[in-house]
Protein backbone atom coordinates (compact mmCIF):
# COMPACT_ATOMS: atom_id res chain seq x y z
CA UNK A 1 0.00 0.00 0.00
CA UNK A 2 3.02 2.29 0.09
CA UNK A 3 2.54 3.27 -3.53
CA UNK A 4 -1.01 4.41 -2.75
CA UNK A 5 0.21 6.65 0.08
CA UNK A 6 2.99 7.96 -2.22
CA UNK A 7 0.49 8.78 -4.95
CA UNK A 8 -1.83 10.51 -2.46
CA UNK A 9 1.05 12.58 -1.09
CA UNK A 10 2.04 13.60 -4.63
CA UNK A 11 -1.51 14.61 -5.52
CA UNK A 12 -1.88 16.52 -2.25
CA UNK A 13 1.27 18.53 -2.96
CA UNK A 14 0.32 19.01 -6.60
CA UNK A 15 -3.04 20.49 -5.61
CA UNK A 16 -1.35 22.87 -3.16
CA UNK A 17 1.17 24.05 -5.76
CA UNK A 18 -1.55 24.36 -8.40
CA UNK A 19 -3.79 26.37 -6.05
CA UNK A 20 -0.90 28.66 -5.15
CA UNK A 21 -0.15 29.17 -8.84
CA UNK A 22 -3.76 30.07 -9.58
CA UNK A 23 -3.89 32.57 -6.71
CA UNK A 24 -0.65 34.19 -7.90
CA UNK A 25 -2.01 34.40 -11.45
CA UNK A 26 -5.24 36.02 -10.23
CA UNK A 27 -3.33 38.60 -8.19
CA UNK A 28 -1.07 39.39 -11.17
CA UNK A 29 -4.10 39.70 -13.47
CA UNK A 30 -5.84 41.95 -10.94
CA UNK A 31 -2.83 44.28 -10.81
CA UNK A 32 -2.55 44.31 -14.60
CA UNK A 33 -6.26 45.04 -15.15
CA UNK A 34 -6.51 47.64 -12.38
CA UNK A 35 -3.25 49.55 -12.72
CA UNK A 36 -1.46 48.67 -16.00
CA UNK A 37 -3.81 48.21 -18.98
CA UNK A 38 -5.67 51.26 -20.29
CA UNK A 39 -7.69 49.72 -23.13
CA UNK A 40 -10.87 48.72 -21.26
CA UNK A 41 -12.58 50.91 -18.66
CA UNK A 42 -14.66 47.92 -17.58
CA UNK A 43 -11.53 46.03 -16.47
CA UNK A 44 -10.20 49.03 -14.55
CA UNK A 45 -13.40 49.20 -12.51
CA UNK A 46 -14.01 45.47 -12.33
CA UNK A 47 -10.66 43.63 -12.59
CA UNK A 48 -10.88 39.92 -13.42
CA UNK A 49 -14.69 39.74 -13.09
CA UNK A 50 -15.05 42.07 -16.08
CA UNK A 51 -13.26 39.52 -18.24
CA UNK A 52 -16.26 37.21 -18.00
CA UNK A 53 -18.11 39.67 -20.23
CA UNK A 54 -15.64 39.10 -23.09
CA UNK A 55 -15.57 35.36 -22.43
CA UNK A 56 -19.35 35.02 -22.61
CA UNK A 57 -19.52 37.29 -25.64
CA UNK A 58 -17.03 35.03 -27.44
CA UNK A 59 -19.24 32.02 -26.68
CA UNK A 60 -22.49 33.71 -27.74
CA UNK A 61 -22.45 32.91 -31.47
CA UNK A 62 -20.95 29.40 -31.34
CA UNK A 63 -23.41 28.33 -28.63
CA UNK A 64 -26.47 30.39 -29.66
CA UNK A 65 -27.91 27.70 -31.91
CA UNK A 66 -27.87 25.14 -29.13
CA UNK A 67 -29.83 27.10 -26.52
CA UNK A 68 -31.91 29.74 -28.30
CA UNK A 69 -34.82 29.45 -30.71
CA UNK A 70 -33.87 29.50 -34.37
CA UNK A 71 -34.32 33.07 -35.59
CA UNK A 72 -32.75 33.11 -39.05
CA UNK A 73 -34.57 30.18 -40.66
CA UNK A 74 -38.26 29.35 -40.23
CA UNK A 75 -37.50 26.90 -37.42
CA UNK A 76 -34.82 24.80 -35.77
CA UNK A 77 -36.66 21.77 -37.14
CA UNK A 78 -35.62 22.73 -40.67
CA UNK A 79 -31.98 23.03 -39.65
CA UNK A 80 -32.18 19.64 -37.91
CA UNK A 81 -33.66 18.16 -41.09
CA UNK A 82 -30.51 19.10 -43.00
CA UNK A 83 -28.16 17.47 -40.49
CA UNK A 84 -30.31 14.34 -40.24
CA UNK A 85 -30.59 14.01 -44.02
CA UNK A 86 -26.80 14.31 -44.32
CA UNK A 87 -26.42 11.40 -41.90
CA UNK A 88 -28.92 9.47 -44.06
CA UNK A 89 -31.13 8.72 -41.07
CA UNK A 90 -34.95 8.55 -41.02
CA UNK A 91 -36.24 12.13 -40.97
CA UNK A 92 -39.52 11.93 -39.10
CA UNK A 93 -40.89 14.10 -36.30
CA UNK A 94 -42.73 12.81 -33.24
CA UNK A 95 -45.77 14.47 -31.64
CA UNK A 96 -45.27 17.93 -33.19
CA UNK A 97 -42.66 20.35 -34.43
CA UNK A 98 -40.45 21.75 -31.69
CA UNK A 99 -40.69 25.33 -32.93
CA UNK A 100 -44.04 26.06 -34.62
CA UNK A 101 -43.90 28.71 -37.33
CA UNK A 102 -46.66 31.29 -36.97
CA UNK A 103 -45.52 33.94 -39.44
CA UNK A 104 -46.45 34.54 -43.07
CA UNK A 105 -45.90 31.49 -45.22
CA UNK A 106 -46.71 29.57 -48.39
CA UNK A 107 -48.82 26.44 -48.01
CA UNK A 108 -48.78 23.59 -50.51
CA UNK A 109 -52.16 22.47 -51.85
CA UNK A 110 -52.65 18.71 -51.61
CA UNK A 111 -54.58 16.59 -54.07
CA UNK A 112 -57.89 14.88 -53.37
CA UNK A 113 -56.43 11.69 -54.80
CA UNK A 114 -52.77 11.64 -53.93
CA UNK A 115 -50.10 9.64 -55.75
CA UNK A 116 -47.73 7.03 -54.47
CA UNK A 117 -44.05 8.00 -54.46
CA UNK A 118 -43.25 5.57 -57.28
CA UNK A 119 -45.83 7.28 -59.52
CA UNK A 120 -43.83 10.52 -59.47
CA UNK A 121 -41.49 10.87 -62.45
CA UNK A 122 -37.96 9.81 -61.54
CA UNK A 123 -36.57 12.15 -64.21
CA UNK A 124 -35.88 15.56 -62.66
CA UNK A 125 -33.57 16.89 -65.36
CA UNK A 126 -33.38 20.57 -66.25
CA UNK A 127 -31.93 21.61 -69.61
CA UNK A 128 -30.12 24.92 -70.06
CA UNK A 129 -29.26 26.38 -73.49
CA UNK A 130 -31.30 23.98 -75.58
CA UNK A 131 -30.26 25.80 -78.77
CA UNK A 132 -26.52 25.67 -77.97
CA UNK A 133 -24.13 23.18 -79.53
CA UNK A 134 -23.45 21.80 -76.05
CA UNK A 135 -26.59 22.31 -73.95
CA UNK A 136 -26.28 21.52 -70.25
CA UNK A 137 -28.61 18.90 -68.85
CA UNK A 138 -28.54 19.12 -65.07
CA UNK A 139 -29.64 15.77 -63.65
CA UNK A 140 -31.52 17.48 -60.82
CA UNK A 141 -33.11 20.90 -60.24
CA UNK A 142 -30.78 21.40 -57.29
CA UNK A 143 -27.49 23.27 -57.67
CA UNK A 144 -24.89 23.80 -55.01
CA UNK A 145 -24.58 27.58 -55.12
CA UNK A 146 -21.32 29.40 -55.74
CA UNK A 147 -18.66 28.83 -53.07
CA UNK A 148 -15.07 29.57 -53.93
CA UNK A 149 -11.93 27.57 -53.34
CA UNK A 150 -10.16 29.93 -50.97
CA UNK A 151 -13.29 30.88 -49.09
CA UNK A 152 -13.62 27.13 -48.51
CA UNK A 153 -10.69 24.89 -47.71
CA UNK A 154 -9.21 22.61 -50.39
CA UNK A 155 -10.57 19.64 -48.45
CA UNK A 156 -14.12 21.01 -48.47
CA UNK A 157 -13.97 21.64 -52.23
CA UNK A 158 -12.83 18.05 -52.73
CA UNK A 159 -15.71 16.76 -50.61
CA UNK A 160 -18.19 18.71 -52.76
CA UNK A 161 -16.56 17.36 -55.91
CA UNK A 162 -16.98 13.81 -54.62
CA UNK A 163 -20.62 14.49 -53.76
CA UNK A 164 -21.19 16.03 -57.18
CA UNK A 165 -19.80 13.01 -58.97
CA UNK A 166 -21.55 10.41 -56.80
CA UNK A 167 -24.99 12.04 -56.46
CA UNK A 168 -25.25 13.95 -59.77
CA UNK A 169 -25.17 17.25 -57.91
CA UNK A 170 -24.33 20.29 -60.04
CA UNK A 171 -21.55 22.40 -58.50
CA UNK A 172 -21.04 26.13 -59.04
CA UNK A 173 -17.30 26.84 -58.74
CA UNK A 174 -17.75 30.28 -57.21
CA UNK A 175 -15.71 33.28 -58.25
CA UNK A 176 -12.41 31.74 -57.08
CA UNK A 177 -12.08 29.98 -60.44
CA UNK A 178 -11.83 26.32 -61.39
CA UNK A 179 -9.08 24.76 -59.25
CA UNK A 180 -7.34 21.44 -58.92
CA UNK A 181 -9.64 20.61 -56.01
CA UNK A 182 -12.68 20.80 -58.28
CA UNK A 183 -10.91 18.19 -60.43
CA UNK A 184 -10.36 15.88 -57.44
CA UNK A 185 -12.18 13.01 -59.13
CA UNK A 186 -10.32 13.35 -62.46
CA UNK A 187 -8.41 10.25 -63.55
CA UNK A 188 -5.05 10.45 -65.32
CA UNK A 189 -5.14 8.85 -68.75
CA UNK A 190 -1.50 8.13 -69.75
CA UNK A 191 -2.54 8.29 -73.42
CA UNK A 192 -4.16 11.70 -73.08
CA UNK A 193 -2.33 13.68 -70.44
CA UNK A 194 -0.49 16.33 -72.43
CA UNK A 195 -2.71 18.98 -70.83
CA UNK A 196 -1.53 17.92 -67.36
CA UNK A 197 1.60 18.54 -65.33
CA UNK A 198 2.27 15.05 -64.00
CA UNK A 199 4.74 14.45 -61.16
CA UNK A 200 6.13 10.94 -61.22
CA UNK A 201 7.19 9.08 -58.11
CA UNK A 202 10.75 8.29 -56.94
CA UNK A 203 12.08 5.24 -55.04
CA UNK A 204 12.49 7.33 -51.87
CA UNK A 205 8.94 8.68 -52.14
CA UNK A 206 7.62 5.15 -52.66
CA UNK A 207 9.44 3.90 -49.57
CA UNK A 208 8.11 6.77 -47.44
CA UNK A 209 4.57 6.15 -48.71
CA UNK A 210 4.71 2.45 -47.82
CA UNK A 211 6.13 3.12 -44.34
CA UNK A 212 3.52 5.79 -43.61
CA UNK A 213 0.69 3.57 -44.84
CA UNK A 214 1.90 0.53 -42.88
CA UNK A 215 2.55 2.19 -39.53
CA UNK A 216 -0.08 4.98 -39.63
CA UNK A 217 -2.70 5.47 -42.35
CA UNK A 218 -3.16 6.50 -45.97
CA UNK A 219 -3.52 10.18 -45.08
CA UNK A 220 -0.14 10.29 -43.33
CA UNK A 221 1.46 8.30 -46.16
CA UNK A 222 0.12 10.72 -48.77
CA UNK A 223 1.36 13.73 -46.78
CA UNK A 224 4.90 12.33 -46.70
CA UNK A 225 4.63 11.46 -50.40
CA UNK A 226 3.60 15.03 -51.24
CA UNK A 227 6.28 16.57 -49.00
CA UNK A 228 9.00 14.65 -50.85
CA UNK A 229 7.79 15.25 -54.40
CA UNK A 230 6.27 18.73 -54.31
CA UNK A 231 7.12 22.30 -53.41
CA UNK A 232 5.71 22.98 -49.96
CA UNK A 233 3.89 26.22 -50.85
CA UNK A 234 1.99 24.93 -53.89
CA UNK A 235 1.31 21.35 -52.78
CA UNK A 236 -2.43 21.88 -52.82
CA UNK A 237 -2.43 22.71 -56.51
CA UNK A 238 -1.67 19.03 -57.22
CA UNK A 239 -4.18 16.20 -56.96
CA UNK A 240 -3.30 12.61 -56.14
CA UNK A 241 -4.79 10.01 -58.47
CA UNK A 242 -5.26 6.86 -56.44
CA UNK A 243 -5.52 4.55 -59.43
CA UNK A 244 -2.30 5.68 -61.15
CA UNK A 245 -0.43 6.75 -57.99
CA UNK A 246 0.47 10.02 -59.72
CA UNK A 247 0.29 13.67 -58.67
CA UNK A 248 -1.03 16.08 -61.29
CA UNK A 249 -2.50 19.50 -62.02
CA UNK A 250 -3.71 21.15 -65.22
CA UNK A 251 -1.00 22.74 -67.34
CA UNK A 252 -2.81 25.87 -68.46
CA UNK A 253 0.09 26.70 -70.80
CA UNK A 254 -0.55 23.55 -72.86
CA UNK A 255 -2.07 23.98 -76.31
CA UNK A 256 -5.86 23.82 -76.33
CA UNK A 257 -5.86 20.89 -78.76
CA UNK A 258 -4.40 18.74 -75.96
CA UNK A 259 -7.37 19.41 -73.66
CA UNK A 260 -10.31 16.96 -73.54
CA UNK A 261 -12.86 17.43 -76.30
CA UNK A 262 -15.67 16.67 -73.87
CA UNK A 263 -15.95 17.12 -70.12
CA UNK A 264 -14.45 13.96 -68.55
CA UNK A 265 -17.23 11.69 -67.27
CA UNK A 266 -15.62 11.22 -63.85
CA UNK A 267 -16.00 14.93 -63.03
CA UNK A 268 -19.12 16.43 -61.44
CA UNK A 269 -21.27 18.75 -63.53
CA UNK A 270 -19.85 22.22 -62.90
CA UNK A 271 -20.93 25.79 -63.59
CA UNK A 272 -17.99 28.15 -63.98
CA UNK A 273 -18.58 31.50 -62.30
CA UNK A 274 -16.81 34.66 -63.48
CA UNK A 275 -16.77 37.63 -61.12
CA UNK A 276 -15.60 41.21 -61.46
CA UNK A 277 -12.07 40.06 -60.57
CA UNK A 278 -12.02 37.69 -63.58
CA UNK A 279 -10.18 35.14 -61.42
CA UNK A 280 -8.88 32.21 -63.39
CA UNK A 281 -9.53 33.86 -66.75
CA UNK A 282 -7.45 37.03 -66.42
CA UNK A 283 -4.18 37.71 -68.18
CA UNK A 284 -1.14 39.36 -66.57
CA UNK A 285 -2.73 42.78 -67.05
CA UNK A 286 -6.01 41.73 -65.43
CA UNK A 287 -7.95 41.59 -68.71
CA UNK A 288 -10.14 38.74 -69.92
CA UNK A 289 -8.11 35.85 -71.37
CA UNK A 290 -10.16 34.16 -74.11
CA UNK A 291 -7.83 31.19 -74.49
CA UNK A 292 -7.79 30.40 -70.77
CA UNK A 293 -11.58 30.62 -70.69
CA UNK A 294 -11.90 28.14 -73.54
CA UNK A 295 -9.59 25.75 -71.68
CA UNK A 296 -11.55 26.03 -68.45
CA UNK A 297 -14.78 25.32 -70.29
CA UNK A 298 -13.35 21.96 -71.30
CA UNK A 299 -14.20 20.94 -67.72
CA UNK A 300 -17.40 22.94 -67.08
CA UNK A 301 -20.92 22.69 -68.50
CA UNK A 302 -21.98 26.35 -68.46
CA UNK A 303 -20.95 29.82 -67.29
CA UNK A 304 -22.47 32.23 -64.76
CA UNK A 305 -21.41 35.88 -64.60
CA UNK A 306 -21.70 37.22 -61.08
CA UNK A 307 -23.15 40.70 -61.21
CA UNK A 308 -24.43 40.67 -57.62
CA UNK A 309 -24.95 38.35 -54.68
CA UNK A 310 -27.53 38.63 -51.92
CA UNK A 311 -25.28 39.72 -49.08
CA UNK A 312 -22.62 41.22 -51.27
CA UNK A 313 -23.57 43.73 -53.94
CA UNK A 314 -19.99 44.89 -53.70
CA UNK A 315 -17.19 42.82 -55.21
CA UNK A 316 -16.07 39.61 -53.51
CA UNK A 317 -13.71 39.80 -50.54
CA UNK A 318 -11.06 37.33 -49.40
CA UNK A 319 -8.86 37.97 -46.38
CA UNK A 320 -5.10 37.88 -46.94
CA UNK A 321 -4.88 35.03 -44.40
CA UNK A 322 -6.80 32.92 -46.90
CA UNK A 323 -4.74 33.96 -49.95
CA UNK A 324 -2.23 31.12 -49.77
CA UNK A 325 0.29 30.37 -52.49
CA UNK A 326 -2.08 27.94 -54.19
CA UNK A 327 -5.03 30.39 -54.04
CA UNK A 328 -2.78 33.07 -55.52
CA UNK A 329 -1.80 30.59 -58.25
CA UNK A 330 -5.43 29.83 -59.12
CA UNK A 331 -6.62 33.42 -59.11
CA UNK A 332 -3.60 35.12 -60.60
CA UNK A 333 -3.10 37.48 -57.64
CA UNK A 334 -0.43 38.22 -55.03
CA UNK A 335 -0.04 35.81 -52.13
CA UNK A 336 -0.98 36.95 -48.60
CA UNK A 337 -2.79 40.16 -49.61
CA UNK A 338 -6.50 40.90 -49.16
CA UNK A 339 -8.50 40.47 -52.35
CA UNK A 340 -11.25 43.05 -52.83
CA UNK A 341 -12.85 42.58 -56.24
CA UNK A 342 -14.15 45.64 -58.10
CA UNK A 343 -17.79 46.49 -57.45
CA UNK A 344 -18.71 46.59 -61.13
CA UNK A 345 -18.11 43.77 -63.60
CA UNK A 346 -15.50 45.11 -66.05
CA UNK A 347 -17.53 44.24 -69.15
CA UNK A 348 -20.88 45.51 -67.85
CA UNK A 349 -20.65 49.29 -67.91
CA UNK A 350 -24.08 49.18 -69.55
CA UNK A 351 -26.71 46.48 -70.03
CA UNK A 352 -25.72 46.31 -73.69
CA UNK A 353 -22.06 45.75 -72.74
CA UNK A 354 -23.03 42.90 -70.44
CA UNK A 355 -25.21 41.20 -73.04
CA UNK A 356 -22.50 41.58 -75.68
CA UNK A 357 -19.99 39.94 -73.32
CA UNK A 358 -22.43 37.10 -72.65
CA UNK A 359 -22.77 36.57 -76.40
CA UNK A 360 -18.98 36.50 -76.68
CA UNK A 361 -18.76 33.77 -74.02
CA UNK A 362 -21.53 31.78 -75.71
CA UNK A 363 -19.59 31.81 -78.96
CA UNK A 364 -16.27 30.98 -77.32
CA UNK A 365 -17.61 28.03 -75.30
CA UNK A 366 -20.61 26.99 -77.43
CA UNK A 367 -22.26 26.34 -74.07
CA UNK A 368 -24.98 28.09 -72.03
CA UNK A 369 -24.13 31.40 -70.35
CA UNK A 370 -26.17 33.42 -67.87
CA UNK A 371 -25.74 35.90 -65.05
CA UNK A 372 -26.56 36.32 -61.36
CA UNK A 373 -28.40 39.34 -60.00
CA UNK A 374 -30.22 40.65 -56.95
CA UNK A 375 -33.54 42.47 -57.45
CA UNK A 376 -34.64 45.52 -55.50
CA UNK A 377 -36.76 47.35 -58.09
CA UNK A 378 -39.27 46.27 -60.73
CA UNK A 379 -38.44 49.12 -63.11
CA UNK A 380 -34.75 48.21 -63.42
CA UNK A 381 -35.59 44.57 -64.14
CA UNK A 382 -38.14 45.56 -66.76
CA UNK A 383 -35.52 47.71 -68.48
CA UNK A 384 -33.22 44.69 -68.59
CA UNK A 385 -35.93 42.36 -69.90
CA UNK A 386 -36.94 44.87 -72.59
CA UNK A 387 -33.34 44.84 -73.83
CA UNK A 388 -33.41 41.03 -73.94
CA UNK A 389 -36.65 41.12 -75.92
CA UNK A 390 -35.15 43.60 -78.40
CA UNK A 391 -32.11 41.40 -78.94
CA UNK A 392 -34.30 38.35 -79.44
CA UNK A 393 -36.36 40.18 -82.08
CA UNK A 394 -33.14 41.11 -83.90
CA UNK A 395 -32.04 37.47 -83.87
CA UNK A 396 -29.13 38.17 -81.50
CA UNK A 397 -27.92 35.97 -78.63
CA UNK A 398 -29.59 36.35 -75.25
CA UNK A 399 -28.64 34.78 -71.90
CA UNK A 400 -29.64 31.17 -71.39
CA UNK A 401 -30.48 31.67 -67.73
CA UNK A 402 -30.69 34.24 -64.96
CA UNK A 403 -29.85 33.43 -61.37
CA UNK A 404 -31.77 35.55 -58.90
CA UNK A 405 -30.40 35.68 -55.36
CA UNK A 406 -32.20 36.74 -52.22
CA UNK A 407 -31.33 39.90 -50.36
CA UNK A 408 -30.90 37.51 -47.43
CA UNK A 409 -28.22 35.55 -49.28
CA UNK A 410 -25.31 34.36 -47.18
CA UNK A 411 -21.64 35.17 -47.49
CA UNK A 412 -18.47 34.36 -45.64
CA UNK A 413 -17.43 38.02 -45.92
CA UNK A 414 -19.79 40.90 -46.56
CA UNK A 415 -20.41 44.40 -45.17
CA UNK A 416 -23.02 44.34 -42.40
CA UNK A 417 -24.55 47.52 -43.76
CA UNK A 418 -25.54 45.68 -46.95
CA UNK A 419 -26.70 42.40 -45.42
CA UNK A 420 -30.51 42.32 -45.81
CA UNK A 421 -30.57 46.04 -46.63
CA UNK A 422 -30.26 45.67 -50.40
CA UNK A 423 -32.39 43.29 -52.43
CA UNK A 424 -35.77 41.59 -52.07
CA UNK A 425 -36.32 38.13 -50.67
CA UNK A 426 -36.26 35.07 -52.92
CA UNK A 427 -39.97 34.69 -53.60
CA UNK A 428 -40.56 38.38 -54.23
CA UNK A 429 -37.60 38.58 -56.61
CA UNK A 430 -38.59 35.37 -58.33
CA UNK A 431 -42.16 36.52 -58.89
CA UNK A 432 -40.99 39.77 -60.50
CA UNK A 433 -38.50 38.10 -62.83
CA UNK A 434 -40.86 35.31 -63.86
CA UNK A 435 -43.71 37.78 -64.46
CA UNK A 436 -41.61 40.11 -66.62
CA UNK A 437 -40.05 37.33 -68.69
CA UNK A 438 -43.55 36.05 -69.45
CA UNK A 439 -44.79 39.56 -70.23
CA UNK A 440 -42.12 39.98 -72.92
CA UNK A 441 -42.44 36.44 -74.29
CA UNK A 442 -39.01 35.34 -73.05
CA UNK A 443 -39.90 32.73 -70.45
CA UNK A 444 -39.29 29.79 -72.80
CA UNK A 445 -35.89 31.17 -73.76
CA UNK A 446 -34.48 32.04 -70.34
CA UNK A 447 -34.29 29.60 -67.44
CA UNK A 448 -34.42 30.89 -63.85
CA UNK A 449 -32.28 29.67 -60.97
CA UNK A 450 -33.43 30.98 -57.57
CA UNK A 451 -31.45 30.91 -54.34
CA UNK A 452 -31.78 32.11 -50.76
CA UNK A 453 -32.57 30.36 -47.45
CA UNK A 454 -33.64 27.07 -49.07
CA UNK A 455 -33.14 24.11 -46.73
CA UNK A 456 -35.78 21.42 -47.01
CA UNK A 457 -37.77 19.62 -49.75
CA UNK A 458 -40.85 21.80 -49.24
CA UNK A 459 -38.64 24.90 -49.67
CA UNK A 460 -37.47 23.52 -53.03
CA UNK A 461 -40.97 22.60 -54.23
CA UNK A 462 -42.41 25.99 -53.22
CA UNK A 463 -39.59 27.80 -55.05
CA UNK A 464 -40.16 25.71 -58.19
CA UNK A 465 -43.90 26.44 -57.95
CA UNK A 466 -43.06 30.15 -57.78
CA UNK A 467 -41.45 29.96 -61.22
CA UNK A 468 -37.88 28.75 -60.76
CA UNK A 469 -36.54 26.05 -63.07
CA UNK A 470 -33.80 25.17 -60.59
CA UNK A 471 -32.74 26.22 -57.10
CA UNK A 472 -29.35 27.16 -55.73
CA UNK A 473 -28.50 26.07 -52.18
CA UNK A 474 -25.40 27.19 -50.30
CA UNK A 475 -25.74 27.29 -46.52
CA UNK A 476 -27.64 24.00 -46.24
CA UNK A 477 -24.96 22.26 -48.28
CA UNK A 478 -22.38 23.82 -45.97
CA UNK A 479 -24.23 22.33 -43.00
CA UNK A 480 -24.46 18.94 -44.69
CA UNK A 481 -20.69 19.09 -45.13
CA UNK A 482 -20.02 19.72 -41.44
CA UNK A 483 -20.57 23.49 -40.91
CA UNK A 484 -21.76 24.21 -37.36
CA UNK A 485 -22.66 27.85 -38.11
CA UNK A 486 -20.00 29.25 -35.78
CA UNK A 487 -19.85 32.36 -38.03
CA UNK A 488 -16.04 32.39 -38.21
CA UNK A 489 -15.74 32.07 -41.98
CA UNK A 490 -14.24 35.36 -43.07
CA UNK A 491 -10.61 34.99 -42.00
CA UNK A 492 -10.52 38.63 -40.89
CA UNK A 493 -10.98 37.86 -37.18
CA UNK A 494 -8.80 36.10 -34.63
CA UNK A 495 -10.77 32.84 -34.88
CA UNK A 496 -11.15 30.50 -37.83
CA UNK A 497 -13.69 27.87 -38.87
CA UNK A 498 -13.51 25.24 -36.10
CA UNK A 499 -14.30 22.29 -38.40
CA UNK A 500 -11.72 23.09 -41.10
CA UNK A 501 -14.33 23.77 -43.78
CA UNK A 502 -14.05 27.52 -44.38
CA UNK A 503 -10.42 28.20 -43.54
CA UNK A 504 -6.94 27.83 -44.96
CA UNK A 505 -5.48 27.07 -41.51
CA UNK A 506 -3.42 23.85 -42.02
CA UNK A 507 -4.17 22.36 -38.59
CA UNK A 508 -7.92 22.90 -38.83
CA UNK A 509 -8.00 21.67 -42.43
CA UNK A 510 -6.17 18.47 -41.52
CA UNK A 511 -9.14 17.41 -39.38
CA UNK A 512 -11.65 17.68 -42.24
CA UNK A 513 -12.69 14.19 -43.38
CA UNK A 514 -13.04 14.53 -47.15
CA UNK A 515 -14.47 11.11 -48.02
CA UNK A 516 -16.90 11.00 -45.09
CA UNK A 517 -18.18 14.53 -45.64
CA UNK A 518 -18.42 13.99 -49.39
CA UNK A 519 -20.80 11.10 -48.72
CA UNK A 520 -22.86 13.15 -46.27
CA UNK A 521 -23.23 16.02 -48.74
CA UNK A 522 -24.42 13.46 -51.30
CA UNK A 523 -26.87 12.00 -48.75
CA UNK A 524 -28.40 15.43 -48.20
CA UNK A 525 -28.81 15.95 -51.94
CA UNK A 526 -30.33 12.50 -52.48
CA UNK A 527 -32.71 12.89 -49.53
CA UNK A 528 -33.84 16.27 -50.85
CA UNK A 529 -34.81 14.63 -54.15
CA UNK A 530 -36.41 11.64 -52.44
CA UNK A 531 -38.52 13.81 -50.15
CA UNK A 532 -39.41 16.20 -52.98
CA UNK A 533 -41.10 13.23 -54.66
CA UNK A 534 -43.06 12.55 -51.47
CA UNK A 535 -44.25 16.16 -51.38
CA UNK A 536 -45.16 16.09 -55.06
CA UNK A 537 -47.05 12.81 -54.59
CA UNK A 538 -49.20 14.42 -51.88
CA UNK A 539 -49.82 17.33 -54.28
CA UNK A 540 -50.80 14.88 -57.05
CA UNK A 541 -48.01 16.18 -59.32
CA UNK A 542 -46.02 13.70 -61.40
CA UNK A 543 -43.32 15.99 -62.84
CA UNK A 544 -41.44 19.08 -61.70
CA UNK A 545 -42.47 20.59 -65.05
CA UNK A 546 -46.06 20.69 -63.76
CA UNK A 547 -45.28 22.72 -60.64
CA UNK A 548 -46.86 26.20 -60.78
CA UNK A 549 -48.26 29.01 -58.63
CA UNK A 550 -51.80 27.61 -58.64
CA UNK A 551 -50.56 24.86 -56.33
CA UNK A 552 -49.76 27.35 -53.57
CA UNK A 553 -51.81 29.13 -50.95
CA UNK A 554 -50.46 32.10 -49.03
CA UNK A 555 -51.26 32.94 -45.41
CA UNK A 556 -50.02 36.24 -44.06
CA UNK A 557 -49.12 37.05 -40.47
CA UNK A 558 -52.57 38.43 -39.68
CA UNK A 559 -54.24 35.22 -40.84
CA UNK A 560 -55.54 36.39 -44.24
CA UNK A 561 -55.59 33.58 -46.82
CA UNK A 562 -54.84 34.00 -50.54
CA UNK A 563 -55.74 31.00 -52.71
CA UNK A 564 -54.69 32.96 -55.80
CA UNK A 565 -50.99 33.84 -55.44
CA UNK A 566 -51.12 36.35 -58.30
CA UNK A 567 -53.74 38.41 -56.48
CA UNK A 568 -51.58 38.47 -53.37
CA UNK A 569 -48.50 39.74 -55.23
CA UNK A 570 -50.45 42.23 -57.33
CA UNK A 571 -51.86 43.68 -54.13
CA UNK A 572 -48.44 43.58 -52.51
CA UNK A 573 -46.44 45.34 -55.23
CA UNK A 574 -47.43 48.98 -55.40
CA UNK A 575 -46.58 49.75 -59.03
Amino acid sequence: MEWVHGLWHFLDEFVEYFAALIIAAIIALYIYDRFVQRQHALLINYPIIGRFRYFLEALREPLRQYFAEESFYDSKDKVDWVYTAAKNKPNYQSFSVSQPFSGSRFILKHATSVLNDDEVDQNMQVTFGENKKYPFVSQTPIIRSAMSDGALSPEAIRAFSLAGRDSNLTINTGEGSLTSNHLFTLKVDPNNSKYLEVVKSTPFAELAFKIGDFFFNKKVALKWYRDILLNEKTQNTYIYDNSSHLLFRVNWEAAIEYFPREVPQELPDMIFQISSGLYGVRDKNGNFDEEKYKKIMKFCKMTEIKIAQGAKQTGGKLAGSKVTADIAYYRGVEEGKDIFSPNRFPYADTTEDLLNFIEKLQKLSEKPVGFKIVISDIASVETLVKELAKRKNYGEFIPDFITVDSGEGGSATAPLELMESVGLTTHNSLYILDMLLKKYNLREDVKIIASGKILTPDDVVITLCMGADAVGIARAFMMSGGCIRAKMCSGFGTHVCPVGMATQDPKKRASYLVIKKGKEIGHYHNNLLKSMKTVMAVMGIKSINNLNKSLLTYKNRSGEIYFDIDKYFQQKFKV
